[in-house]
């Protein structure tokens, strides 16, 4: 089973530009999540015959969102957290809204595992964003898995706007301390492997440098491959055996993020 994380900054936009259809010709996933798609279903001309769709928008329009196309008819759906977990970390907001409302977590239950994505609030170029971030939404976050992880062994995979560590990013030290690369964001990658979440990828490829998931659009960063990992798939220790790739799509265009995936067998 295949399955693939793309976060498209804008479904419509990947669409037009043909990157979308390409892209499910070549690589057929079994199971694709998608982040920040910026609308809502029915806004864009998905035609997926064969998968069935599960989406989760903002309350705002053309902001944030995550997407499910499945191949396999989910045993249940759930979009963002429970009340209880929204209301124990006080997710009603800040300035910039309430990450409750902003489409940001689907959770799907299949036969052998949920799986689940997750589009991360970015922390801000001026990191106003940082302390909701690592004191509200990572340990919210952390805890709906965990709940997950009681009935099945889990499978989470999204933009986390976050680069673990310095093999992750190009320019480590320049970027210590800035957005993405801060001590409260890597802490709450560390909270994840403490629970016994593992990070697929560098699992199976623990020395690979220059794989990278994002660049910026300035100075041909992509062309230079000076980028930052911060797209993953992370697994329930259970799974682990069941999983044989873990795989970066750089060559995959129409986003500024690439796809990343996933092979499991059972």
């Amino acid at each position: 089973m295949k399955l693939y994380s793309w976060n498209v900054n804008g479904i419509r936009a990947v669409i037009n530009k043909g990157a979308f259809q390409s892209f499910i010709t070549e690589h057929q996933p079994d199971i694709l999540c998608l982040q920040e798609t910026k609308a809502k279903q029915g806004q864009a001309e998905v035609d997926l015959p064969g998968y069935y769709e599960y989406w989760n928008s903002a309350d705002k329009p053309g902001y944030s969102g995550t997407a499910i196309f499945s191949k396999i008819k989910p045993l249940q759906v759930l979009n963002g957290f429970t009340d209880a977990i929204a209301e124990k970390y006080n997710l009603a907001g800040d300035s910039y809204g309430d990450p409750a409302r902003e489409g940001r977590v689907i959770s799907a239950e299949f036969d052998n595992f949920w799986v689940v994505t997750v589009y991360t609030p970015n922390s801000k170029d001026d990191l106003s964003r940082l302390k909701l971030r690592h004191e509200q939404w990572d340990p919210a976050f952390l805890e709906h898995v965990k709940e997950l992880e009681k009935s099945k062994p889990v499978l989470f995979c999204g933009d986390l706007n976050v680069a673990h560590s310095e093999i992750d990013l190009a320019n480590p030290k320049a970027n210590v301390g800035k957005h993405g690369f801060t001590n409260e964001e890597r802490a709450g990658f560390d909270a994840f492997e403490a629970a016994g979440l593992v990070d697929t990828f560098r699992h199976l490829h623990p020395d690979t440098t220059d794989a990278y998931t994002w660049w910026t659009h300035w100075a041909n960063a992509r062309a230079r491959n000076v980028g930052w990992r911060i797209d993953y798939w992370l697994a329930s220790q259970k799974l682990m055996p069941h999983v044989k790739t873990a795989q970066i799509h750089p060559k995959v265009m129409g986003s500024d993020h690439c796809p990343v995936s996933v092979e499991i067998e059972f």
